[in-house]
């Protein structure tokens, strides 16, 4: 049995999901977002987003973490910031001595759905449908999340 932790980052909300592999039976374990006020600090989001998250991994104890990996084209200011709370994840999965992966966006809507320029609803569909759920994770960062520990499912 494999407890993976699935990361989407963010610092406004970073979704977060966990499953249980054993063989061939996957389930949900816990999932959903972390959310930072944008009126705090950087530097107080971090240190939410460390909490919050050393909580869930405390809690659910994975051995796995996947986390997906940055993509941006227009927002600077945005990217920054967003790689200051994947480096809060990256630190806890090497604190909590997690085996890590790292996916790229394509790659897991690839993997997931076939077709790696799929859309939001396309992903929650696909991660409802593995993992047996009765309605579609929401919102988009917690499905997301779920998707990339779906990725290291295959590697088990």
């Amino acid at each position: 049995m494999t407890r993976i932790i699935g990361i989407d980052p963010g610092t406004g909300r970073l979704g977060f999901g966990v499953i249980e592999v054993d063989g061939r039976k996957i389930k949900l374990v816990d999932a959903g977002v972390i959310t930072t006020p944008s009126t705090d600090t950087t530097e107080k989001r971090l240190k939410t987003i460390h909490d919050d998250l050393t909580s869930i991994i405390t809690e659910t104890k994975p051995t796995v973490m996947s986390v997906e990996k940055l993509f941006f084209a227009k927002n600077v200011t945005t990217a920054m910031t967003v790689s200051q709370a994947r480096g809060v994840v990256l630190l806890l999965a090497e604190s909590y001595s997690l085996e890590l992966h790292e996916f790229t966006p394509l790659q897991i809507k690839q993997s997931l759905t076939g077709y790696g320029r799929a859309d939001k609803k396309q992903v929650q569909e696909m991660v409802k449908v593995v993992l047996k759920l009765k309605s579609m994770p929401q919102p988009d960062d917690c499905a997301d999340a779920l998707a990339a520990a779906l990725m290291c499912v295959r590697g088990l």
